[in-house]
């Protein structure tokens, strides 16, 4: 009988910098030595409260093709309030980090007084043979990364549920060639019912057209497959917690979110895992049908929208920079349900937000290039703090929607990422 041994580890792991300079070193293992074709989903469950959290395997799944880069399965990045490992033997075979709403709502009132769970789901190739899996988190008094679980995964296991078979429908709204060498961006509705998919459509195709009328997005069009997922709710809408507005939809979304009402999120993560089990992907962005202000960005998780909102196609390019680039929000001046979210003796792991503790590895070259004037610099406020925390820019689209334009700090983050995704 093959079994899967879990064990919690306290050792620290320093963080894997982005170099100051240049698209960050992309370098690893042979995908084919290691990995099939398919990917394997980790559902896990994170749980605790604000002083500490602890890491649960849930399930192991094989589901359908790997989407992700094949020449670039180590992160280069370091972002993330979680690393991901994957090892065969000594040897790291793959790693990705990501953030989560668990970690978010750690910072918040409730977490001082009440411990929670959460799910979540990692994904990563399907090995060949068996690695052993970890999972760190981000120490925010350091920055660096400690270990919270540790297990062995055995491909040959009978126990892991294969979820290829699952039948979906799609919906290209763009291809651009072969999904190892773009990204794929996965759009997913939520709130829609059966008669109400063509409108899903036409507002991803909205969506869509808005993130490449603006750059670096417009520049790098051509880098992009888009494809849309039919995901059928029995009510439209979301559910609006505050008026007492509950829906049944598929992905059971809901503003108001640590009690603000503009936030709005998905808290079962596995849920939307379920539904995506058998579409290829790299980026998730969730279409929520319905006319209010609100949505939600998390790094390698997911981001999410409403559709019919005036601001929903600038809302849209917001919280795709959280989740798809890792970048931070640069406003200070409004509600958040966050306490002291950054420490300022440590730097932030976003590319756009310093606290000048470890200022060359954001965006001191750029400054010192002098190609930018003075409409680069450092500007007190961001990171949800009035001070101690700069952003690039006096405004860029991650502090206002009034913002015409990504900074040029931001539009090199999404620029890596790009590359990353594509192999480049």
């Amino acid at each position: 009988m093959r079994k899967l041994i879990i064990s919690y580890v306290a050792a620290a792991c320093a963080v894997t910098g982005l170099h100051a300079q240049g698209m960050p070193e992309v370098s690893g293992p042979d995908y084919d030595t290691y990995f099939t074709s398919d990917r394997l989903r980790v559902d896990c469950i994170l749980a605790g409260n604000r002083d500490s959290q602890c890491a649960y395997l849930a399930d192991l799944k094989r589901e359908c093709e790997w989407a992700g880069p094949r020449n670039s399965l180590t992160d280069p990045f370091g972002y993330g309030e979680y690393m991901f490992e994957a090892w065969a033997g000594d040897t790291l075979v793959y790693s990705k980090g990501f953030s989560s709403l668990f970690l978010e709502w750690r910072t918040t009132e409730q977490a001082e007084s009440v411990s929670k769970a959460y799910t979540h789901s990692v994904w990563m190739p399907f090995p060949k043979m068996p690695v052993r899996i970890t999972l760190s988190e981000r120490i925010k008094s350091t920055g660096g990364f400690r270990q919270i679980f540790s297990c062995m995964v055995d491909p040959e296991d009978a126990l892991i549920k294969h979820e290829t078979d699952r039948k979906t429908r799609t919906f290209t709204l763009q291809h651009s060639g072969d999904m190892e060498e773009k990204v794929d961006l996965l759009f997913v509705a939520e709130g829609y019912t059966k008669d109400e998919m063509e409108k899903f459509h036409s507002d991803c195709r909205r969506l869509m057209d808005s993130l490449f009328m603006m750059e670096p997005y417009k520049s790098r069009k051509s880098d992009f497959n888009v494809t849309a997922l039919d995901v059928v709710s029995e009510d439209s809408g979301t559910d609006i917690p505050d008026k007492g507005i509950w829906k049944d939809t598929a992905l059971k979304s809901h503003y108001y979110t640590f009690y603000v009402d503009r936030y709005l999120t998905m808290p079962d993560h596995t849920a939307i895992a379920d539904r995506i089990s058998g579409v290829p992907f790299d980026a998730i962005y969730i279409v929520v049908n319905d006319a209010g202000y609100g949505g939600g960005g998390i790094y390698n998780s997911y981001a999410m929208g409403t559709a019919d909102n005036p601001l929903a196609a600038k809302l849209f390019v917001h919280e795709f920079g959280h989740s798809f680039a890792g970048l931070g929000d640069e406003y200070f001046d409004s509600e958040v349900a966050y306490q002291d979210m950054y420490d300022l003796n440590v730097e932030p792991w976003e590319p756009n937000i310093t606290t000048q503790v470890d200022f060359r590895r954001k965006w001191k070259d750029m400054l010192d290039s002098g190609e930018y004037g003075d409409s680069l610099g450092l500007f007190e406020g961001g990171g949800y703090s009035a001070k101690g925390i700069f952003r690039p820019r006096q405004d860029c689209r991650m502090r206002t929607n009034g913002s015409p334009d990504f900074c040029p700090v931001c539009r090199r983050a999404i620029n890596r990422m790009i590359d990353y995704y594509c192999g480049k």
